[in-house]
């Protein structure tokens, strides 16, 4: 049966009017969605067709986060620019999430998680990441310093090495992901760790932590005494 077009709907029931008159945290992620996508097709609303796109995700945004532009177009009524909209508003949410640089301190391999979680936690594919912080443990910097496939990113040490003693780095967390949702460090993960620690310790910079993130979890090597 074919659906009523959103102009038909009560003015009250419409994702933008109804986020106008009453905030954007009453709209279900299905209607903030259709805002983003905007139209239908001739047989669905923008809302069906979020809901379409939200059910391929398990009707998790979590797991819409790992989505590609090519798995947006693979539903009917979005095409490339929807996937592309859909795609960039994402993108923004993690940068949002992420905007924690003025942090006074990092304390604890938890607060470098909840930096990196939205960056780290959704990906499909391997990246390694690091962190420079300062001797009061501030944070300087963050740089994506490799990127590889679903199983392992290539890292260059001198690289890491590089951007700790331009930027007078006092310490560095060390950071990738494991898109197979194992946090369990592999002995690739355990030798890339020691050969870091051990180049950084010609210049005086100390590694200060080791994390694996993997969904909404992680694993640190400096709380399980691997450092």
């Amino acid at each position: 049966m074919k659906s009523l077009k959103i102009k038909e709907w009560a003015q009250d029931d419409r994702p933008r009017e109804k986020m106008m008159q009453h905030g954007t945290a009453c709209l279900s992620d299905a209607e903030l969605l259709a805002i983003i996508i905007g139209s239908g097709t001739k047989s669905e609303t923008a809302v069906d067709v979020a809901k379409q796109l939200l059910a391929c995700s398990n009707n998790s945004l979590g797991e819409l986060g790992k989505k590609s532009i090519k798995d947006f177009v693979k539903i009917k009524g979005i095409g490339t620019a929807k996937a592309v909209s859909i795609a960039a508003a994402l993108e923004l949410g993690r940068r949002r999430r992420n905007d924690n640089n003025n942090m006074q301190s990092i304390k604890s391999s938890r607060d470098v998680f909840e930096i990196f979680q939205p960056l780290l936690g959704d990906l499909s594919h391997e990246e390694f990441w690091i962190m420079l912080l300062n001797r009061a443990n501030k944070i300087i910097s963050k740089h994506k310093v490799g990127q590889g496939g679903v199983f392992s990113a290539s890292v260059d040490i001198k690289i890491i090495a590089k951007y700790a003693t331009e930027n007078l780095a006092a310490g560095v967390v060390i950071l990738h992901n494991h898109p197979s949702q194992n946090l369990k460090p592999s002995k690739n993960d355990e030798k890339i760790t020691a050969e870091i620690k051990s180049a950084l310790n010609l210049f005086d910079i100390r590694l200060v932590d080791h994390l694996i993130v993997s969904g909404n979890a992680y694993f640190s090597f400096a709380d399980e005494g691997l450092l």
